[in-house]
């Protein structure tokens, strides 16, 4: 986080948001190194969140709010590989939003305005989702009104590069679907699934709404390259057969992805 900090979004005025962003829009206006200002912000807010919100969020978030400015301030004479600031913006995002990843996986916090935001979810009951948002929008906003609004337009390019990075960090590529079958022929499509191609299943009971009837509901879970086979499958046992698929982006147990 710090290296893509000093490499490709500080060196471009480019604030994304939380307190590195408005470390960045200070240092434009008084020339203070960004590691201070992130030192002097994330020290009171994780103080001021320790005595509103408890302890809960620990050590980790106490160790996020020293160490991140510290590795901002170790690599602040990294070199800057490019100028051009929608790069900057999309690399610095993706370098940012690969960090935080790792992070949230290892349960941590970087502190700094994400305390800050559960401390407004707490108070004024908005969602925490819309909490951070106001934070990173009143950020980016200033950065607007500091740099140029052109600026800011990038910075929500970089914003949004990072949100989605965290979410393959998080969740990563292994995305699967999910089909629910529901046919006449629901023990002949049960068995080709079993054992043709070779998938569990679970079944689900269920009645038709316009008729009442009872009816199973087979639950199946594939892999992407598993697709056309299971709908080759059960159209040739029931091509009447009404099946609904969709996309799950997290699969956890036998045959997938292990539990963490």
């Amino acid at each position: 986080m710090a290296a893509s900090f000093n490499s490709f979004l500080n060196p471009n005025k480019i604030a994304t948001g939380g307190v590195s962003g408005i470390s960045t829009v200070i240092q434009q206006v008084s020339g203070l190194n960004p590691a201070i200002t992130q030192w002097a912000l994330n020290i009171p807010i994780f103080l001021l969140a320790l005595w509103l919100l408890g302890g809960h969020f620990g050590v980790k978030a106490a160790v996020g709010s020293v160490i991140f400015p510290l590795c901002v301030l170790v690599t602040s004479h990294i070199g800057v590989p490019t100028h051009n600031p929608l790069l900057a913006a999309v690399y610095g995002g993706i370098g940012v939003g690969l960090g935080l990843g790792i992070v949230f996986r290892g349960r941590g916090s970087t502190g700094g305005l994400g305390l800050a935001a559960q401390i407004l979810h707490k108070y004024t009951g908005l969602s925490l989702g819309f909490s951070v948002a106001v934070f990173d929008g009143l950020v980016i906003i200033s950065s607007a009104l500091v740099f140029t609004p052109e600026n800011a337009l990038y910075g929500m390019i970089g914003l949004f590069v990072t949100t989605k990075t965290i979410d393959i960090v998080q969740i990563g590529f292994n995305y699967a679907k999910v089909a629910f079958i529901i046919s006449d022929h629901s023990e002949a499509i049960r068995k080709a699934i079993l054992f043709d191609l070779d998938r569990g299943l679970t079944e689900l009971n269920g009645s038709g709404g316009f008729t009442g009837e009872s009816r199973t509901v087979m639950m199946v879970v594939v892999k992407q390259n598993e697709v056309s086979r299971l709908k080759t499958l059960v159209q040739s046992v029931d091509p009447q057969a009404f099946v609904i698929l969709s996309e799950t982006n997290e699969v956890l147990g036998e045959g997938f992805k292990r539990h963490a």
